[in-house]
């Protein structure tokens, strides 16, 4: 009897483990949430593109190498502070660090990563924008082989909101 137990325990914890939804799923179906994701999937299939732009080029060795992009956008401000509270909760559970922290008019901007294969490379992106109440906030993760050097061209070709302080990273 206590070796079943044992089993469901384990089988239980496992399966939550690798099973598990991003702590901003929750975000994805919300009313006042403007949500973009895209996954594995979808970054393979733009990847097949054939093209002689340079940039273009650029920018499919990048999404080549990209696991998944998450984007919540929010006017909502307690919205807003619970994606902040939950941004600062799991960049402290999930070992990343802060690369950046911007504060530009009452705008706050945080950028946090985790470490990859070489120092401009991580494994995980993770931006939060406060609008504080006068614009929008962002939350945004990005997971795969991420070149710093390159992040703006993927914010500037997807149009994505908070490219702009990504870019800022890019020249730092």
């Amino acid at each position: 009897m206590m070796i079943h137990r044992i089993i469901v325990f384990v089988l239980v914890f496992f399966s939550n483990t690798f099973f598990a939804q991003s702590v901003f799923d929750k975000y994805e179906n919300q009313e006042d949430v403007s949500t973009i994701l895209v996954n594995k999937k979808m970054f393979s299939l733009l990847s097949n593109v054939n093209t002689n732009d340079k940039e273009t080029q650029q920018y499919i060795n990048l999404i080549k190498k990209l696991d998944d992009l998450k984007v919540f956008v929010t006017s909502n401000n307690k919205k807003s502070s619970d994606m902040k509270a939950d941004a600062d909760n799991y960049s402290k559970t999930a070992g990343l660090n802060e690369l950046m922290r911007l504060n530009e008019g009452g705008k706050i901007v945080k950028i946090y990563v985790k470490p990859g294969a070489s120092e401009s490379e991580v494994k995980e992106l993770l931006l939060f924008m406060d609008g504080a109440g006068k614009e929008e906030s962002v939350l945004m993760s990005i997971t795969g082989a991420i070149d710093l050097n390159e992040i703006s061209v993927l914010t500037d070709k997807m149009k994505l909101p908070g490219g702009a302080e990504l870019k800022k990273l890019g020249k730092k």
